[in-house]
């Protein structure tokens, strides 16, 4: 086995503040240590990823790397006895494929509290179409429904809806009978975002105020940010009386100018979403979910799949914000 090699995308500097990355052979004995070790099929791209990928050391540190932090596959071998070969397996954050090397190789070993079972009802592809971005829009709808944001209680704002977290949670919350309200700075994503269950489109610009006014007109019962920054802070600025508010990105910015007068005269919630280390039983909670009332058959039409050889330009779309949905990897 210590003489096995795969293939896997290998990003390397090429001088100061310059990286590449190209499809190499690995050997698995070059692989972390860690109890079990999973041959991959699939993964996903992540905005994660494309950071990784062009050198992000807020993201990764030391290179070469292959990135990927999401991968779904078969156990090959295992030290733990909680799995065993042949076991249809995933794994979604952690440190896989930020430090530690990631899905886009056709091999990775981690530790084995890092390993989910695959449920029944999904396909290997099927589980890489929501991976990260599929547990981190569960874990976002879940945070609204456990404050007690109802269907009932008005309307939910996605922000860039368009892109794989903010298009799987506006199809989780369409599915459980929301009022969604999409934003996109993209005219071409409308017809994509009402098709998914979005019951009205908002432009970027009208939810980007910049005016410092400390409060807005009350619109929103909850929020899903996947963004940042304005768009965020008009967000939380315009949510109803004991609304709610989650925020998992920064795509926009890191940055968030606010008082705190939504906090304190509507007693609004912000709540930080953290997929990368969510526990492991809430995770199994989320997957049973994914694989029952959200394993939406229009899931498939939101995900592209393109071999592991073909990646490189959709990491460049994704740093350009060009891209809609989910793109799925085919590793093995």
């Amino acid at each position: 086995m210590s003489e096995k090699t795969f293939s896997a995308m290998v990003v390397r500097e090429a001088g100061e503040k310059k990286y590449e990355r190209k499809i190499e052979e690995r050997s698995i004995a070059d692989l972390p240590e860690g109890e079990v070790l999973i041959r991959v099929l699939y993964s996903s791209l992540n905005y994660k990823d494309a950071l990784s990928a062009i050198g992000n050391k807020g993201v990764t540190r030391n290179y070469p790397h292959t990135p990927g932090i999401d991968a779904a596959g078969t156990v090959e071998k295992s030290d733990h006895p909680d799995f065993k070969a042949g076991d249809r397996v995933l794994v979604t954050g952690y440190d896989l494929g930020m430090n530690t090397s990631g899905g886009f190789g056709q091999y990775i070993r981690v530790p084995a509290e890092w390993v989910i079972p695959i449920p029944e009802k999904l396909s290997y592809s099927k589980s890489m179409a929501f991976g990260t971005a599929g547990l981190t829009a569960a874990l976002s709808v879940i945070h609204l429904e456990d404050r007690g944001i109802a269907p009932q209680g008005g309307p939910v704002l996605v922000t860039g809806a368009s892109g794989g977290v903010g298009s799987l949670a506006v199809s989780f919350l369409a599915a459980a009978g929301y009022d969604v309200a999409a934003v996109t700075g993209k005219a071409e994503a409308r017809d994509f975002l009402t098709n998914i269950g979005a019951k009205t489109i908002v432009g970027r610009e009208e939810v980007t105020d910049t005016s410092q006014r400390p409060l807005l007109k009350s619109q929103w019962a909850g929020v899903v940010d996947t963004v940042g920054g304005d768009i965020l802070s008009t967000a939380i600025r315009s949510t109803k009386l004991h609304g709610s508010i989650t925020c998992c990105g920064n795509a926009a910015s890191g940055d968030l100018p606010l008082t705190v007068y939504p906090f304190i005269l509507r007693g609004v919630n912000l709540l930080g979403v953290d997929s990368q280390n969510c526990t492991r039983d809430m995770r199994l909670r989320i997957w049973d979910r994914l694989a029952s009332e959200w394993n939406l058959p229009h899931i498939d039409d939101i995900t592209k799949e393109v071999p592991l050889a073909d990646l490189s330009p959709h990491i460049d779309e994704i740093l350009k914000a060009q891209k809609m949905g989910r793109t799925i990897v085919k590793v093995g």
